[in-house]
């Protein structure tokens, strides 16, 4: 794939991976692949932002070649030190000995760990500049968005702004705007991208949102680190955001589960028809045949979250685990949950879910619903009700 002009001087040097179906190991799923962005600045200065992971870097050093020799780069930016990002730079340092490299002091710290290289680091803080001739890039700090050392760079003659892993996705295109791909899949994998990586610091990133507003920066490009670069309308993404970091949600409900002989199956049923007889939306999850960083996406928009197992061990099946453990972590703001299940001689897995939803700090409703083996004709109408009930509240 060749290199890509943003503006006059600025270009996309990274690769595309369309192959990769997991990311930080098996946490991620990326049905959809996944770019490594790194962008080059053309001035009296040469400025590389950001490298590329490791098995890439054969296209990096290609794309800046066919542009200029890298051994002419004087400053190399990077933005965060995560490897699918850095891990090309010692490489580029072989390369090109005596380039500078700006980050922040943990990106330092980090860079140092990584790579143990004795390179020239100069940290920078919010508000420093770096005038490279007829380019001047200013820098935003943004701690914990999603690591301690990440920032934001802003090319600011050509209003491009380089967040790194902000408003990015994961999504493998051969073209690189969204004025020339299906927006709506960027969007689902965008979303996707922030439920799974972002949502526990949604406070930070509306703080961040307005610290670049009272800022007075003019954002006409945004050039994230994964996916498309949003050139046609960066505020979509920015809105997308906004909302999701606020917690803002539809009058939709999920309802995930997973069973053993089908008990705790038909309660889920049950439950959804209930929800729908309100005309709310309702989404229907089996633990077992989902992916559940696509659930997590799904939740993202939801008001409601319902959780169902059958009791194991007086405790939930070990494949509803994973999801709840998530969900402490990410702690979604702003959603009602329930707990449902079957049990035989003893219960358990009702009383395990609604724990793990209150840690995730989802506000639990009153009535939880518990079976003894399998559900009556009245239990399940009380499913039901309670599914209307679900949707009243939504």
């Amino acid at each position: 794939m060749p290199n890509v002009k943003l503006t006059d001087n600025l270009y996309w040097v990274g690769a595309v991976d369309w192959n990769i179906r997991y990311f930080h190991g098996p946490a991620y799923s990326t049905h959809r692949g996944t770019t490594y962005n790194a962008y080059l600045v053309i001035d009296d200065q040469i400025t590389l932002v950001d490298t590329v992971y490791r098995p890439f870097s054969g296209e990096l050093i290609r794309h800046i070649s066919e542009i200029v020799d890298p051994s002419k780069i004087n400053n190399v930016i990077i933005n965060h030190v995560e490897t699918d990002h850095s891990g090309s730079l010692p490489l580029i340092m072989e390369l090109a000995p005596n380039a500078k490299i700006f980050c922040t002091q943990r990106g330092k710290e980090g860079l140092e760990k990584h790579y143990f290289g004795g390179w020239d680091y100069n940290v920078v803080k919010t508000g420093d500049e770096l005038n490279t001739g007829k380019k001047t890039f200013a820098f935003v700090e943004a701690p914990m968005l999603h690591w301690p050392d990440s920032m934001f760079t802003y090319v600011k003659e050509d209003a491009v702004l380089l967040p790194n892993d902000a408003f990015g996705q994961h999504i493998a295109t051969n073209f690189r705007f969204d004025d020339e791909v299906d927006v709506n899949e960027v969007m689902d994998e965008a979303a996707k991208y922030y439920a799974n990586i972002l949502l526990p610091f949604s406070l930070l990133v509306l703080k961040k949102l307005d610290e670049v507003t009272k800022m007075g920066i003019d954002i006409k490009m945004i050039g994230p680190s994964h996916g498309i670069i949003w050139r046609k309308d960066p505020s979509k993404i920015i809105n997308a955001y906004v909302k999701w970091a606020s917690g803002e949600a539809e009058r939709k409900a999920l309802v995930i589960y997973d069973t053993m002989w089908e008990s705790t199956e038909k309660m889920a049923k049950a439950v959804v028809d209930g929800i729908t007889a309100e005309g709310v939306t309702a989404k229907l999850f089996k633990l077992s045949a989902s992916d559940r960083n696509d659930i997590i996406k799904e939740m993202i928009n939801a008001k409601a979250v319902i959780v169902g197992s059958p009791t194991i061990n007086n405790d939930i099946l070990p494949n509803v685990a994973p999801l709840l453990d998530d969900l402490k972590g990410l702690k979604p703001k702003n959603k009602i949950g329930m707990a449902f299940g079957s049990f035989g001689w003893g219960g358990g897995a009702v009383k395990t879910i609604e724990e793990k939803l209150r840690a995730a700090g989802l506000e639990i409703l009153d009535e939880s619903l518990t079976v003894k083996w399998v559900p009556t004709p009245e239990e399940l109408d009380h499913c039901f009700s309670a599914g209307r009930m679900i949707a009243q509240r939504i």
